[in-house]
């Protein structure tokens, strides 16, 4: 299987995991539409690699249905999300708490709902960008990990509306299994963790195997042409051991 010629929007792609994406799609051929807030990252990241960019809020369900209904992908990957709160749950108020449900929850049901809806052509493809704190909890990131872990069940939940409906649409969890340096999210992470425990950031991020922000798109470009990932629900990205299947998709 090839990305070649193949039509993806990656939101939030105009920086971290995302741009990584961005970049490997595009160098496989893929024609890629970049969605994100901040116009001069969006200017300088179409520029840099020679693809469409959008300004939009991911979270405005207008702009997701839109933006869907004219580019009518082939892939869709929702990695845009929000940086956590830093610190423990005594320690942050209710607004930083909730801030990934508002942005990365809100944000994927409102483009799962419209891909759902409209639909998608039979054979594209969701990624809905989860964490591996959707499976061990994130004590110094707020509400972080109850978001990643609804998002992973939204993903169940959306595939189950296109194989009842026989939409043919393929949907699954993207989990990132560690903190990625240069990723937005993993460095909020890596300073929260970091003043818990008195040592810099970078002693957080150095427990991690090395996950390059190329590298990590060009795992997500292997889960979109290898099929044997074709049926998984969940799939984990991790420096030392790549790709790794983290839950089978029920029956219809």
């Amino acid at each position: 299987m090839t990305l070649e010629g193949k039509t993806a929007i990656v939101t939030g792609g105009s920086r971290g995991l995302g741009l990584g994406i961005v970049e490997a799609l595009a160098g496989q051929g893929a024609r890629v539409w970049v969605v994100a807030r901040n116009e001069a990252d969006l200017k300088a990241v179409g520029a840099r690699l020679e693809v469409q960019t959008i300004a939009a809020d991911i979270t405005d369900p207008a702009a997701a249905r839109r933006i869907l209904s004219e580019v009518r992908p082939d892939i869709v990957v929702l990695n845009a999300g929000a940086a956590p709160a830093e610190g423990p749950i005594d320690q942050v108020s209710w607004e930083a708490f909730t801030r990934p449900w508002e942005v990365d929850v809100k944000g994927a049901f409102h483009w799962l709902q419209a891909a759902l809806t409209l639909p998608l052509a039979k054979g594209a493809r969701i990624l809905v960008g989860s964490s591996g704190a959707a499976r061990q909890g994130s004590p110094q990131s707020g509400g972080y990990a109850g978001a990643k872990r609804m998002q992973w069940l939204m993903a169940g939940y959306a595939q189950q509306v296109s194989d009842q409906k026989g939409l043919g649409l393929a949907i699954q969890a993207l989990l990132p299994l560690q903190m990625v340096a240069g990723g937005g999210v993993g460095e909020a992470g890596a300073r929260a963790y970091g003043r818990a425990q008195g040592v810099p950031p970078e002693a957080i991020l150095a427990g991690f195997p090395a996950l390059p922000l190329r590298t990590y798109g060009e795992h997500v470009a292997t889960i979109l042409t290898d099929p044997q990932y074709d049926g998984a629900l969940a799939i984990g990205v991790r420096g030392d051991v790549g790709i790794t299947i983290l839950e089978g998709k029920a029956a219809a």
